[in-house]
């Protein structure tokens, strides 16, 4: 592994552990008082300001993807070297259980505290509104297309330069505001592998659609990308600023 993809990877691993700890943690520990807590809302930001803070502090570095799918829709998009996605992806994952390890020390030093989901992702009885499978799949596909789908079109040739950050973020967190109910948000596979370790076997059990639902979302924008933009600015692209592949 060259120094460069070691370097890369470890903006990836900073930056999912922060999405996860941050996160996360805004729906485990902030959102639970019932007359301060932060609500849906405030997850919803939480999780966007993670993606946008740290699109700007390492987006120049690894092209701040922090999650396997949004990786993978790149490279089908043809931004993202080949040599990048497995160490990212493993970057990413690695992050996200640490990410979610240091939550689970913290949250659990307040006296009687229940894990209980753990901010984990789930579909049916592990659904917060005990949504069923096919719709799960639907709402974890579509918006991680979209996710995507912005992603691609505000970092295209022709987008305002350095912004991209931003409606990133934002987009981040539209689709909290619509999936929480639904599945609790995952469109990201690891964010939703490391919660899903300290919440236990039934939420490990169900982990499989919260990597194949965004994978699919996201790989089918990537192509479809291939298609709508012009070839020239198919080019591998960092969310903070252009740059050519490695």
């Amino acid at each position: 592994m060259t120094h460069d993809t070691i370097r890369r990877s470890t903006a990836e691993f900073f930056g999912t552990f922060w999405l996860t700890f941050g996160g996360c943690g805004a729906a485990i520990v902030s959102a639970s008082y019932p007359a301060l807590g932060i609500g849906f809302l405030g997850v919803a930001l939480a999780f966007g300001l993670t993606v946008l803070t740290m699109a700007y502090a390492v987006g120049h570095i690894s092209g701040g993807h922090f999650n396997p799918a949004v990786t993978l829709g790149l490279w089908s998009a043809g931004r993202c070297a080949d040599h990048h996605v497995v160490p990212y992806i493993v970057a990413q994952v690695v992050g996200a259980v640490f990410g979610a390890g240091v939550l689970y020390l913290v949250a659990s030093g307040k006296a009687g505290w229940v894990p209980g989901g753990f901010a984990s992702n789930g579909y049916g009885e592990l659904s917060p509104g005990k949504y069923g499978l096919l719709s799960c799949f639907l709402v974890e596909a579509l918006a991680t297309f979209f996710f995507l789908f912005i992603i691609i079109g505000t970092t295209s040739k022709g987008a305002a330069t350095g912004f991209a950050g931003i409606p990133i973020g934002f987009a981040l967190v539209l689709i909290h505001l619509i999936s929480i109910p639904i599945t609790n948000t995952s469109v990201n596979p690891a964010r939703s592998s490391g919660p899903a370790l300290f919440a236990g076997a039934e939420a490990m059990g169900q982990l499989w659609l919260f990597w194949l639902a965004p994978i699919l979302g996201a790989v089918t924008a990537g192509a479809m990308a291939r298609w709508l933009y012009e070839p020239d600015t198919l080019i591998e692209t960092t969310i903070v600023e252009k740059r050519s592949a490695a």
